[in-house]
């Protein structure tokens, strides 16, 4: 099951983060998925601020993962761009960061094909003209209604 939504500016982006924030669960993998400057970071902000971060957030393409923990719940993002072997996600502690109470938002998961688990959301961001297009979808039943409330 999939829905697209057409995106015109940063604000958007933002608010579409939040709004995915605010029907998420307790935990689950989200993959953000869209050329350079896309606005996955962006997404991913609006997320974060969503669920009661305060403080900045910035993107992780250097450190390849931040932790963020918020009301006694860890959102991890991961940025994979710069990775070159799905095999160096065991080096950042992959294994430890998956299940429990954790998020995960994963930008550039095609570069950890084989290890990371199966998205519960899946978000694709592709430009159009000025704005973007972001199809958003899920392959499990269970996460059918945030995808109906999300468009």
């Amino acid at each position: 099951m999939s829905c697209l939504r057409i995106i015109q500016d940063e604000a958007a982006m933002l608010a579409q983060g939040a709004s995915l924030a605010d029907c998420f669960p307790g935990q689950g993998v989200i993959y953000l998925r869209g050329d350079l400057g896309a606005g996955k970071s962006t997404l991913a902000r609006g997320f974060i601020r969503a669920m009661g971060f305060a403080g900045p957030v910035k993107s992780p393409t250097y450190t390849l993962i931040e932790p963020y923990e918020i009301a006694g719940k860890t959102v991890y993002h991961l940025d994979l761009y710069r990775l070159s072997d799905p095999e160096e996600l065991e080096f950042i502690g992959i294994r430890d960061i998956q299940g429990g109470n954790a998020i995960c938002l994963v930008e550039w998961p095609e570069k950890g094909q084989g290890i990371l688990p199966e998205p519960d959301i899946d978000i694709l961001i592709k430009y159009l003209g000025e704005g973007r297009e972001v199809s958003i979808g899920t392959g499990r039943p269970e996460f059918k209604a945030i995808i109906n409330r999300l468009c």
